[in-house]
Order: structure tokens, then sequence, then C-alpha cells
């Protein structure tokens, strides 16, 4: 198995628990915040489709956040643009010449600092970054009173015996 596709075996196998994750999430909280220098939840779930877009843009050879699109105003709408925007990144992956994803692209290396990093490492970088802030959605979703599903094991909403 290529490297490319052991990134799109993950990156699949992520994804349905991520939306099963915002899914729980009650809509009439999307604006709910742990803390005043935390995001809102639904701006927490924009980020998800903020990094496949960023990883689209490693794939083009530069990354500039300045291109974000806006959130979109309710979460549902989120929800319905991750879902979308990660099909047509995997396809995008799909079609990437395995060549392409070792060529180098800047990306953070720290603060307010950029280096070269190979296109897969970006990848794989904001891959687990999405699993840590599911990980932080997870939290919220407790905060709203939702029901955590299951994620990589039981929780209290979601035994498994």
């Amino acid at each position: 198995m290529t490297e490319k596709e052991q990134f799109l075996n993950v990156l699949e196998r992520e994804f349905p628990t991520t939306i099963k994750v915002l899914r729980a999430f009650p809509p009439q909280k999307a604006d709910i915040k742990p803390h005043a220098k935390s995001r809102s939840a639904k701006d927490l779930a924009w980020n998800f489709v903020i990094e496949e877009k960023a990883s689209a843009q490693a794939l083009d050879g530069a990354i500039d956040l300045k291109r974000m699109p806006p959130a979109p105003a309710s979460l549902q709408d989120v929800i319905s643009t991750f879902e979308k925007e990660h099909r047509t990144f995997v396809e995008r992956i799909k079609k990437t010449p395995d060549a392409e994803l070792n060529k180098p692209v800047k990306f953070f290396t720290g603060p307010k600092q950029m280096g070269d990093m190979r296109k897969m490492d970006v990848l794989w970088f904001m891959l687990m970054d999405s699993v840590h802030h599911r990980g932080q959605m997870s939290v919220y979703l407790r905060m709203a009173d939702g029901k955590v599903p299951s994620i990589y094991g039981p929780t209290a909403d979601e035994p498994w015996m």
C-alpha cells in the first residue's frame, strides 16, 4: 500500500466519526464557547472545512489562509459544506500523482515561521489536527448537553457493553 493509499484510508475512516460528532451537536447551541478565548462551536466546526481547503491549497503549491471563505450562518450549513468539500478533497487526492505529494510546500513550522514541508506531511499534519479539533468538539458537545458518540471507544452516552 502506498502512503497516499494509507492516508486516504485513514482520512475516510476518520470522516464518518467527525460527521457523527458534528451531527450530534445541538444546533441551537452552536454559539457556545467554553472560554472567552475559545472559538464558538460553529467556528470550531468550520475549522474542518478550512483544514481540508488548506490541504488542497498545499497540493496547489501554496497555502494562503487569507483566501478562506467565511463560515456559513448555521451549523447545519457548516456540516453540509464539510460533507461536500470532503468529497471534493478525497477526489483531488486520488488524482494527485504520488510524486507530487513528495514535493515541498511552505507550511507553518513554528509561531510566525514558515518552512518547507513535504506535501504529504502537510496532509498528515492537517488530518491529525482535525482529529485533535474533533476531540475539542466532543468537549463542546458535552457542555452543550449533547450526547457524545463513540469516537475511539465507548462514551457515557454510547457504551459498548
